[in-house]
């Protein structure tokens, strides 16, 4: 497994609650799929920072370690980052697709994690909301849901573009990051107002960079030791933290 891989932490500690909790976002999406087609999802902030890209990068993981098959598409052509995640080239992406006629499999990439595809920004181009918000961008999106079980956008911080509201538009569920201890509580009303503003169904936001000190994950930790020494040859008692 690569390196930069093992920056996500949902592969690199499987066992770490802050793993746990990425995947009871993923049941918690799977639940919402309930009553309406949940395939098309994207992920956005008030503002830079916040940690979106790492959130989306995890989920997308998890996602494709149902074995479902999942494609993480670069929402953001002012500042793109999945490419950086991953370590993949961001020659050929997104925009060579739409203003190129670039075939879709010319440009994504496989990655390490099994069934996951990433799908970089590509050239940065001058008017992205103009891309995003184009018949072509939608049309691109309906077709990619005809082979992909889930598709994640990570779209800007709708705090200070529109693209992520122009994004909702053709996406079935937004989820809302906010950065603990740095996301502005007016800040966060206005992003959420304006996701509101263009009919963004909005399935639940995400508390990111909070650290907790509690019983709660000390009792996690002690669980997953115990469990592992357990199933180990060398059958060793977990100390109690």
């Amino acid at each position: 497994m690569s390196k930069v891989l093992e920056k996500i932490i949902s592969i690199r500690k499987p066992k770490s609650p802050i793993s746990e909790s990425y995947r009871g976002i993923r049941t918690s999406i799977e639940f919402s799929n309930l009553d309406k087609e949940m395939k098309v999802i994207n992920v956005t902030s008030s503002m830079q920072g916040e940690g979106k890209s790492t959130v989306i990068a995890n989920l997308a993981v998890n996602f494709a370690n149902l074995e479902k098959k999942v494609l993480l598409l670069e929402g953001d052509l002012r500042n793109p980052s999945v490419h950086r995640m991953f370590n993949i080239s961001n020659i050929n992406g997104l925009t060579d697709i739409l203003l190129k006629d670039k075939a879709f499999a010319e440009c994504v990439h496989c990655t390490d994690v099994k069934n996951l595809h990433v799908l970089s920004c590509g050239a940065m181009p001058p008017n992205p909301s103009e891309i995003l918000s184009s018949k072509k961008m939608k049309e691109f999106i309906t077709s990619l849901r005809e082979y992909y079980d889930y598709i994640f956008i990570d779209a800007p911080p709708i705090g200070i573009v529109t693209d992520a509201g122009i994004i909702s538009t053709y996406s079935d569920g937004c989820v809302f990051v906010v950065g603990s201890k740095q996301c502005d509580i007016e800040m966060a009303k206005i992003a959420k107002k304006r996701l509101e503003d263009v009919g963004a169904n909005i399935i639940g936001a995400v508390l990111n960079k909070f650290e907790a000190e509690g019983n709660g994950y000390n009792y996690y930790n002690y669980y997953y030791q115990h469990e592992s020494g357990r199933k180990g040859r060398n059958k060793k008692k977990a100390a109690a933290l």
